[in-house]
């Protein structure tokens, strides 16, 4: 595995440890990882490679809830 720091890529390494079940870190590292995902469905969208689904009676496009 290797972490993307400021565009580049960390030397590989071997995830050894987890975090325990009821860790206070887990929320927080939960968060990273939707924010991350959240800005790539956020350039797919501005690239016009997804739509996302017409909601309502107008026709709203939701494209990430």
């Amino acid at each position: 595995m290797s972490i993307l720091v400021s565009g580049s890529l960390t030397k590989e390494f071997i995830p050894t440890r987890g975090l325990r079940q009821g860790d206070l870190m887990a929320p927080f590292l939960l968060l990273i990882l939707v924010e991350g995902l959240a800005g790539l469905v956020r350039q797919v969208i501005e690239k016009d490679l997804y739509r996302g689904i017409a909601v309502g009676s107008n026709g709203t496009n939701v494209g990430l809830l």
